[in-house]
């Protein structure tokens, strides 16, 4: 199948405020794409539009809460109104938490899922009518390695990507008669603000960044993936040993885990 292009392509793109997302928006409008973008930082989106000077309104930010129903149903509307319709949805909003799941409230894990699963799922729903009807439709799940392999003390967050990666794969083949391309992206560790917002954590936890990939080459990764049609990614090398480890030597794997992320 031919490549796909981002010239004049409609993507709605969530969590763009910083990060990951800061850069997919930027990466997107070089290549000639028109994005709505969105994140509950009304002040960061104005500062990535100002840095482009927006142009031929290329950019246009719906500054909101990705969890709330009612703006996930702005975000589409405002989309298919500026645009005419939508060919890319980029689900990339994510929050975590630190912490044994025993010590942890039941409010953390329901607000995990509803921002990092419940928010991608439903506002794919409320793409599709549109997706089907775009150039080249795709939806993009930025998910995490930890959707392969879970690791002690983010029992929520890898709960919540082992479900975004089961959703992704029967989606994709719910969708492929009609066209439309379901791509998971699982990054590792990244240097981002991610690790500055994480909900319900005790100030004193360190989080280990050895090896972290850039926000910057963990879009441009994305991106690419997006161009060649992926099915679905694990980007970084040590990302792919975990993975294969826990399949070939899920005890050894269980004992380094312990020793080392615990």
């Amino acid at each position: 199948m031919a490549k796909r292009n981002f010239q004049n392509k409609r993507v709605l793109l969530t969590g763009a405020s910083s990060g990951i997302g800061w850069y997919l928006a930027s990466e997107l409008v070089r290549a000639g794409a028109y994005v709505v973008v969105t994140s509950r930082r009304a002040d960061r989106l104005q500062q990535l539009r100002q840095a482009f000077g927006n142009p031929r309104k290329r950019l246009i930010s719906v500054p909101g809460d990705v969890a709330d129903p009612q703006h996930r149903v702005r975000l589409i509307e405002t989309t298919v109104e500026q645009l005419s319709g939508i060919d890319i949805v980029i689900n990339n909003a994510g929050i975590g938490a630190i912490g044994p799941f025993c010590e942890a409230t039941p409010d953390r894990l329901r607000r995990v899922f509803e921002v990092d699963f419940f928010a991608a799922a439903e506002l794919t729903r409320l793409a599709l009518p549109h997706l089907k009807q775009g150039n080249q439709p795709a939806v993009c799940i930025v998910s995490s390695v930890l959707a392969h392999r879970a690791v002690p003390g983010k029992s929520e967050y890898c709960a919540a990507k082992f479900a975004l990666r089961g959703w992704a794969e029967s989606l994709r083949l719910e969708l492929r008669p009609q066209g439309i391309d379901v791509i998971d992206i699982c990054p590792s560790t990244t240097h981002s603000e991610f690790w500055d917002s994480l909900i319900e954590t005790t100030q004193d936890v360190k989080n280990v960044r050895t090896g972290a990939q850039s926000a910057e080459s963990v879009a441009h990764s994305i991106l690419s993936a997006i161009r060649m049609r992926r099915r679905d990614l694990i980007l970084s090398p040590g990302g792919k040993a975990l993975v294969w480890l826990s399949r070939l030597a899920p005890r050894l794997t269980d004992n380094l885990l312990l020793k080392y992320a615990a």
